[in-house]
């Protein structure tokens, strides 16, 4: 299982396993949501040597960012509302713990109560309210 909770910082294998992983787990939340192919975006920054950088999933009603930019609270993935992809401020920060990347399901259920995408939403539904 990975360490979620191992800086990032100055360990360029770390960060490459942390955004590798981070990835795929992303891609099993948007699956797991049923976001159809083309709903969502998906990007990796690496930033800087001392930082984890953040990957994220953007969708048109959701913005999911992964990062180490809360290992002291123990959070680390952000969840919001948007309004659209080009919408990087909209709603409310909502913030859950990184192992959570861990449990896709329950994921989903924290993605779900936030933003209410995924809920009882089949793709096509999804692609109508793009």
């Amino acid at each position: 299982m990975f360490d979620w909770n191992r800086s990032c910082s100055y360990d360029e294998q770390q960060k490459r396993r942390f955004h590798t992983i981070a990835r795929s787990r992303l891609k099993k939340l948007a699956a797991q949501l049923n976001l159809p192919q083309g709903s969502f975006d998906l990007r990796s920054n690496k930033a800087g040597i001392a930082v984890s950088g953040e990957i994220t999933l953007h969708h048109h009603r959701a913005y999911i960012q992964v990062g180490q930019f809360g290992l002291s609270s123990g959070h680390g993935i952000l969840i919001r509302t948007c309004k659209g992809r080009k919408d990087y401020t909209c709603g409310a920060n909502h913030f859950v713990a990184l192992d959570m990347l861990d449990d896709i399901p329950a994921l989903a259920a924290a993605v779900r109560a936030v933003t209410g995408v995924g809920r009882g939403a089949s793709p096509s539904s999804e692609q109508r309210a793009a």
